[in-house]
């Protein structure tokens, strides 16, 4: 289970990347963080910037509302992502690993 925080209107959580797969996917969990494989390599910020798109569309929120506040320079990350509810967090992660 993906472990995350509600703060201020506002879901955090953490996110293990792998940069350099073949297309954006989420690859499941791991020790409690989102694991997400990143069809771009970790060069110049192409890889956080893919981040941001690919959590932006699978959360159904606009690119400003995702931030990564932490590890822009490492695999894991925290991201806060604005303006989305815990029930919808969760349904969002299950359906894209595959969980239903």
């Amino acid at each position: 289970m993906i472990a995350f925080t509600v703060k201020d209107r506002s879901i955090i959580f953490a996110v293990r990347a792998q940069p350099r797969a073949s297309r954006s996917a989420v690859a499941g969990e791991i020790d409690g963080a989102l694991k997400v494989r990143l069809a771009a390599p970790p060069v110049d910020g192409a890889a956080n910037e893919e981040l941001v798109r690919f959590l932006a569309k699978l959360f159904g929120v606009s690119r400003r509302q995702v931030a990564i506040i932490s590890g822009a320079t490492a695999k894991h990350k925290i991201i806060r992502v604005d303006g989305l509810a815990a029930g919808d967090f969760e349904q969002a992660v299950k359906a894209a690993s595959g969980d239903r």
